[in-house]
């Protein structure tokens, strides 16, 4: 029998939900359970594939080709459960079913309201796909009170009823601000968003209550007093050193505790987080420490390239040793020697992203990794101005370019216009819709014998996570590995280069697809396992 937890947050965005129903299934696992996450995301986009990612941060794809919220990356990173299609929702998404069906006459001329008609789809998409899994946590994006999530509220409180009090659990994220001149933490803000919570008709069951400050007992029983939950249901959740920490410290404050008592099951046999204490361990005493720079465009906001700083970080633990990142913003190497800003770094990485601002800076980082012998680390659109950079250099292909940056002479990189895919040929063009578009999910590529990847990779076949719409020009194959780069990973059929390498440099890769989306704190992904071990390596020549 399947039990439900429901995630909401109050009073500001940004308390971390995420991370909270990330640490919440972790513990739950910890405990012999097994549990499946999802996010229902107010905002009325279909998905956050054609946001911004300054709007939104990254966007997270899963295996099988959905673009989702990052808090299923957390989900995924903490619990090693990997997400789907059905994990992440959006108003926008259920708005659009309804509406094609009422177009469809399903409703056979019936009105067609947010109750039931909203409130059920919601529902039923919560419910969905979820026999045989002990937990099933749902977050809910945004803060009690705001008008686009009041439908999913009302669904929530409906499931209350719908599941039974004893099979659903209430979690209210909120916030107790310290006030500095007043010297004082202050609860009134958290009782404020629980009024607003138990005016939708939800009653939270527990309280997790951030906070700079230890909450003194006083504060904690006036918490419990005014919102109606018990004193040991009000969780203390303050910073970590790691987001890595947290599950060991929701379990210090009673979190998976309180959950298992609201469900009346046993909580006394304590959980196994001998994973986290080692993974702890390692972040919090490394060995050494390595430079590594992000030469990127939305360098502004990290929370643009997550996944990638959480795989780096992973890459760390894997070799034991510290990773300090430097963001840097492409566009100066346009203006500017690389060399000033990069001659220190152990490692360069490019990461994806989507059209010329900042391209051609791009490319100049890939000349000097190349040409000073740094570690590099190319991926998506990073692969793609490392081909550039050398069909211009060393294959001398005067006028290399893509054209996702407009009309070339030599179009190294051009739009993909047909591929494969499990259910069938996929055919787009010039004029296609942005959304959903692009060639997305895990997808099969061959690596050759005898080459870096393969031996980074112990395998000839891999699967791994694409999002992009434009590909490296096969046919340039041949010319530029006479030039000396190879293509060491490509799709079954011969026709997609999905892996670069230099096979007389110390470490130069470039892949298609997105290798930081399968990286787990407690399984490193392979190539930045590699890459930040070629880093180290790099560091001990300086």
């Amino acid at each position: 029998m399947t039990r439900f937890i429901f995630i909401t947050g109050g009073v500001v965005s940004s308390l971390g939900k995420g991370i909270l129903s990330a640490a919440l299934g972790a513990l739950l696992q910890s405990r012999g359970y097994t549990v499946r996450l999802r996010k229902l995301d107010p905002y009325l986009n279909i998905d956050p594939g054609t946001m911004s990612p300054y709007q939104h941060g990254e966007v997270y794809v899963t295996d099988d080709g959905a673009e989702t919220d990052l808090d299923l990356g957390h989900y995924e990173r903490f619990t090693g459960v990997p997400g789907a299609q059905s994990d992440n929702v959006t108003s926008g998404r259920i708005y659009s079913d309804i509406l094609a069906r009422e177009r469809r006459g399903d409703y056979l001329g019936g009105t067609v309201q947010v109750i039931p008609h909203v409130t059920d789809a919601i529902k039923a998409f919560t419910i969905n796909k979820t026999d045989g899994v002990d937990f099933l946590l749902a977050e809910v994006g945004g803060t009690v009170g705001d008008i686009e999530s009041l439908p999913f509220m009302e669904a929530l409180r409906q499931l209350g009823n719908d599941l039974g009090r004893r099979n659903v659990c209430y979690i209210h994220l909120t916030l107790v601000p310290y006030l500095r001149a007043a010297g004082e933490l202050k609860t009134k803000p958290t009782q404020h968003s629980v009024k607003e919570l138990r005016g939708i008709g939800i009653q939270p069951d527990v309280l997790v209550c951030r906070t700079e400050h230890l909450i003194p007992e006083g504060e904690r029983k006036k918490i419990a007093l005014f919102c109606n939950v018990a004193e040991s249901a009000v969780i203390q959740a303050m910073d970590v050193a790691s987001i890595y920490d947290v599950p060991m410290a929701y379990h210090r404050e009673g979190l998976d505790n309180e959950v298992l008592k609201v469900f009346g099951l046993d909580y006394q046999e304590e959980p196994d987080l001998s994973r986290w204490e080692t993974i702890s361990k390692r972040i919090h005493n490394p060995e050494g420490e390595v430079n590594i720079a992000v030469v990127g465009k939305y360098t502004g906001l990290k929370d643009a390239y997550k996944s990638l700083s959480e795989a780096l970080v992973h890459g760390g633990i894997s070799a034991n040793v510290k990773v300090n990142v430097e963001w840097i913003e492409s566009e100066v190497f346009e203006d500017e020697d690389c060399a000033a800003r990069l001659s220190h770094v152990n490692g360069i990485l490019v990461p994806g992203g989507f059209g010329q601002r900042g391209a051609e800076g791009k490319i100049a980082s890939a000349k000097f990794a190349r040409e000073r012998a740094v570690p590099y680390f190319g991926i998506c659109f990073g692969m793609q101005m490392a081909v550039i950079e050398a069909a211009r250099n060393l294959a001398g292909i005067e006028g290399a370019n893509s054209t996702e940056f407009g009309p070339c002479d030599e179009s190294i990189i051009g739009l993909l216009t047909e591929w494969e895919t499990t259910k069938g040929k996929e055919t787009r063009d010039a004029a296609s819709n942005k959304g959903g578009t692009m060639r997305l999910g895990a997808y099969p590529a061959e690596l050759t014998a005898g080459s870096q990847v393969a031996g980074i990779y112990d395998s000839r076949e891999i699967s791994e996570r694409h999002r992009h719409r434009y590909e490296v020009n096969v046919a340039y194959k041949d010319r530029l590995e006479k030039a000396g780069m190879i293509f060491s990973g490509m799709s079954p059929d011969g026709k997609l280069p999905e892996i670069i390498e230099i096979p007389d440099h110390p470490w130069f890769i470039g892949v298609q697809f997105h290798p930081e989306l399968k990286s787990r704190p407690f399984e490193p992904h392979p190539l930045f396992s590699s890459f930040i071990e070629a880093a180290v390596n790099q560091s001990r020549l300086v």
